[in-house]
């Protein structure tokens, strides 16, 4: 309420103990508390009859109302939420529920695909072995050709 701690309670309380004396603080205790009463009394009727009147103008039905507009639920982002919290928990390393399922057209297209990465790699080991043998034969070639002298020039 005041923002006092137990220490400065009794700090304040021993203060007044001090002053006043012990018999009028105990009459100065029962008044504060019958202050505090009458306080607390005076803001719960004056929350009642702020209460009132809302319900009178409304208010509290338009609050519902307003509420009841931004319900996620209400306006189909739960939807949208369970997508991005798939997307969260996605992992592209473990294959996912329609890549395991396949039918057999998936399957007809995965042999063909095979045949066709077999045939690259057949194809490409083929020329790969006659570019090293071109390679081979060139520096053959170039062994058994001698190198050029070098002459002296004719100085004049």
């Amino acid at each position: 309420m005041f923002d006092l701690s137990w220490g400065e309670l009794l700090i304040i309380g021993v203060v007044a103990l001090i002053i006043l004396g012990p018999r009028d603080l105990v009459g100065m205790f029962r008044t504060l508390g019958r202050m505090t009463g009458k306080v607390r009394r005076m803001a719960r009727e004056f929350q009642r009859a702020m209460e009132d009147a809302a319900d009178e103008a409304g208010i509290k039905e338009t609050a519902q109302n307003l509420k009841g507009m931004t319900n996620p639920s209400k306006m189909g982002l739960d939807k949208l939420n369970e997508a991005a919290d798939k997307f969260d928990k996605w992992d592209p390393t473990k294959p996912s529920k329609k890549a395991t399922e396949t039918g057999p057209n998936t399957a007809k297209l995965s042999e063909e695909r095979a045949e066709a990465a077999k045939k690259i790699h057949e194809y490409s080991a083929q020329k790969a072995a006659e570019k090293r043998a071109a390679e081979a034969e060139a520096e053959a070639a170039e062994a058994e050709t001698p190198a050029p002298e070098d002459k002296p020039e004719d100085k004049a």
